[in-house]
């Protein structure tokens, strides 16, 4: 059975920067955490950053430009906290091809796994265009790379994928 990789606080892990935990509601993620398909990460945690954390933002830029050395990611507090989420993003890639992982399903919003919206990097909670650094990564390596919101479109491609499969 083909298998998603998931943002850990989607799938009900407390690994969120404010440590809160966010309930897992959605019946057919449910249903594929108890199939064993989820591969759970969260790159912030995975990169070195601790739970909870201070927020933290791209800096004039997405995640590509973190990836290519263009811009920074800060916290709030102006400490560069780059290098957590750039190893982070290449532990996600090593997820992916061990598992071989077609499909992500990432937190918008977040400066690792915002896939269509990021915050600006001004801390003022102003949304701009763009994906976070390991959204950048995986969509780098030809991963379809979903948020939250498009479960529906998720289960549409899994469904048939995992027909093919059997």
């Amino acid at each position: 059975m083909k298998k998603i990789l998931i943002s850990a606080c989607l799938a009900g892990d407390r690994a969120r920067y404010d440590g809160k935990q966010m309930p897992v509601t959605d019946s057919v993620l449910i249903k594929w955490s108890q199939q064993g398909m989820l591969v759970k990460i969260c790159p912030e945690v995975s990169g070195g950053l601790k739970i909870p954390r201070l927020p933290a933002q791209i800096v004039n830029g997405n995640g590509m430009d973190v990836l290519n050395k263009r811009v920074k990611v800060v916290d709030i507090e102006g400490h560069d906290v780059t290098l957590p989420f750039v190893r982070g993003a290449q532990y996600a890639l090593a997820l992916v091809k061990k598992y071989k992982i077609e499909i992500a399903v990432l937190k918008e919003k977040s400066p690792s796994c915002g896939s269509h919206h990021i915050y600006d990097g001004r801390f003022v909670a102003n949304l701009i265009p763009g994906f976070g650094v390991t959204a950048a990564i995986l969509k780098q390596n030809g991963i379809q790379v979903f948020s939250e919101n498009e479960l529906d479109r998720v289960k549409f491609l899994m469904e048939g994928k995992n027909k093919i499969n059997h």
